[in-house]
């Protein structure tokens, strides 16, 4: 669904993106990691035909994106991490006239508002909006024309859990019904939740690309954390998990029955990140 080969791209002649390549495929959730400044929104906006002067091939649902093709926008949605609506406009008002812009049949209004608990808004200003609402509007004026791959950047910023999960939940469906989504994010817990592969982006170049699962498997042994009571204050240690049965102090715990606590601590996304690049994903 996207093919990126030998991509590069500078700023003021001087080299930003060096030799990108990758590809999405089709249904997949695919998901940009790094810190602010890495390059991830750049690439996005390469991907989306708003940035041009690039070498490389890059393709988009079949479309040479640096050629602009017509029909390109009827196939992809994209949700800015800032969303721009009018606000003086109602929600529903703001969704009639972006979906007025499509030639395709949309979805309704109605429809779009109920999915993100937006209902009983559809009649009040965006203006009056907080950002968590307009967050949510944003994300389903990306996929009113049903796009066929969809760009989300930082989809959950401004979401209490609650809302968050309802996001996510939406956009694992649309991956059921085959939407290819690729997602711009430093946030590691949305990644391991939603993407079924991440690349991690530093000073413009891909230092790692992998599932989620393999990549914490790959870089970083599990550990076991436990707790006891010695001398009546509750003790708590660490220890490799390849290691757990060489830890005669587990052992000797485990055996008269004196562990308080015990779990396993499994490497993030964001540990691994700064094992790779040595850099934080914050």
């Amino acid at each position: 669904m996207i093919e990126v080969s030998n991509l590069t791209f500078s700023y003021s002649h001087l080299p930003f993106m060096e030799q990108i390549t990758f590809d999405v495929k089709e249904g997949e959730i695919f998901g940009f990691l790094g810190p602010s400044g890495a390059g991830k929104s750049t690439l996005q906006k390469i991907l989306i035909g708003l940035l041009t002067g690039y070498s490389g091939k890059v393709s988009v649902a079949g479309f040479d994106v640096g050629k602009k093709p017509a029909g390109f926008y009827e196939t992809i949605g994209v949700g800015f991490e800032f969303p721009n609506f009018y606000e003086k406009f109602t929600a529903a008002e703001n969704l009639d006239f972006f979906s007025s812009l499509y030639k395709t049949s949309c979805i309704s209004t109605a429809d779009l508002l109920s999915m993100v608990g937006l209902s009983a808004d559809a009649d009040k200003k965006v203006a009056s909006f907080s950002k968590g609402m307009k967050s949510r509007l944003n994300f389903v004026k990306a996929i009113a024309h049903r796009p066929k791959v969809l760009f989300l950047d930082e989809p959950t910023s401004g979401l209490d859990p609650t809302n968050a999960q309802v996001m996510k939940n939406i956009i694992k469906q649309l991956r059921a019904d085959g939407t290819t989504i690729i997602i711009t994010t430093h946030n590691m817990h949305d990644a391991t939740e939603l993407c079924d592969r991440v690349a991690f982006i530093v000073e413009g170049k891909i230092r790692a690309l992998d599932t989620p699962h393999q990549l914490m498997l790959a870089r970083r042994e599990n550990k076991i954390a436990y707790s006891y009571l010695q001398n009546g204050v509750e003790m708590a240690t660490e220890t490799l998990q390849s290691e757990i049965s060489k830890d005669s102090h587990f052992m000797e715990l485990l055996a008269h029955n004196q562990l308080l606590t015990i779990h396993s601590q499994e490497p993030s996304l964001d540990d691994v990140f700064r094992e790779i690049t040595g850099r934080s994903l914050k």
